[in-house]
C-alpha cells in the first residue's frame, strides 16, 4: 500500500514526533557513553550491537540493562540501588560530553519536517530521553528550529508508553484526536498512542529490542518518513 500524500496540506494540524530510532541513530553517542561508564565500573564494555536492544525506555532503564547485561533483569537488592545510583550519574556525565558526537538525522527525516513546517504544522518531541539531552543534539543535529515543543522522560510525572506525555504535547499546541499524529519506532510509542486515541506512524529503522514494528498495531508503517510526502 502507497502511503505517499499521508501528510497532506489538511493533516496533521500537529506531529509529535519520538527522537532516539526516529529522528536521529543516537545509539553510537549512547554505546560510548555506557561503555565508557561501564569501564569505570570495573566491567567489560557492551557494544554498540548490544546497546541497540537496550534503548527506547529511557537511561535509568538503559543502565538497568548494561549492569545486567540483558533486557530484563532483577529487582535490586540494596547494594544494587547504590551501584545503580553510581552508575547513572557517571552515564549523565559521560553522555552529556558525548551527546550528538556520532548520531546522524536518519535519511528523510529532514525532508519531512522541511515539508511540515512549510505548511506551519506545530511539531514537538515527546521522547523518553532525559529533557536535558534532548535540546542539545536538536541543535547539534541542526533540527531544533522546526519543534515547538520538547517533552522528555522526565518533564512530566509520566513517560511513554503513558499517554500522558503525548496529551499534553496535543494540547500545548492546540491539536486535537482528529488532527494530531505520533511518529515512532516502538512499542511504547505505539501504545502511547494508542492510549491517547491518536493514530501512530511507525518506522521501520529504528529502535524496537529486535521485534518486527510490523506487530505493533500502527496505523502506518514506512522505511523512510519521506514515503508519507
Amino acid at each position: 500500500m502507497s502511503l505517499a500524500g499521508l501528510f497532506n496540506a489538511r493533516w496533521p494540524g500537529v506531529a509529535l514526533f519520538d527522537l532516539d530510532g526516529t529522528l536521529v541513530d543516537s545509539a553510537p553517542d549512547l554505546a560510548a557513553a555506557v561503555d565508557r561508564t561501564l569501564e569505570q565500573l570495573g566491567r567489560k564494555p557492551a557494544g554498540l550491537e548490544q546497546v541497540r536492544q537496550w534503548v527506547g525506555h529511557g537511561s535509568p532503564i538503559l543502565m538497568r540493562r548494561a549492569l545486567a547485561g540483558k533486557a530484563d533483569w532483577e529487582p535490586a537488592r540494596p547494594a544494587d540501588e547504590a551501584l545503580f545510583d553510581d552508575a547513572l550519574a557517571l552515564f549523565y556525565a559521560n553522555y552529556r560530553e558525548l551527546n550528538g558526537q556520532h548520531a546522524a538525522v536518519y535519511p528523510g527525516v529532514k525532508a519531512c519536517l522541511e515539508s511540515l513546517s512549510e505548511r506551519n504544522c506545530p511539531m514537538a518531541v515527546v521522547t523518553n530521553k532525559p529533557e536535558q539531552f534532548v535540546g542539545p543534539l536538536l541543535k547539534q543535529l541542526g533540527l531544533d528550529h522546526h519543534f515547538k515543543l520538547v517533552i522528555g522522560g522526565d518533564t512530566l510525572e509520566t513517560r511513554k508508553p503513558d499517554p500522558g506525555p503525548l496529551l499534553h504535547a496535543m494540547k500545548a499546541l492546540n491539536g486535537s484526536r482528529g488532527t494530531t499524529v505520533m511518529i515512532g519506532d516502538s512499542a511504547a510509542d505505539v501504545s502511547a498512542a494508542q492510549a491517547a486515541g491518536i493514530p501512530c506512524v511507525a518506522v521501520t529503522y529504528g529502535y524496537n529490542f529486535g521485534r518486527s514494528v510490523q506487530t505493533l498495531g500502527a496505523d502506518a508503517v514506512v522505511d523512510s518518513l519521506s514515503e508519507l510526502l
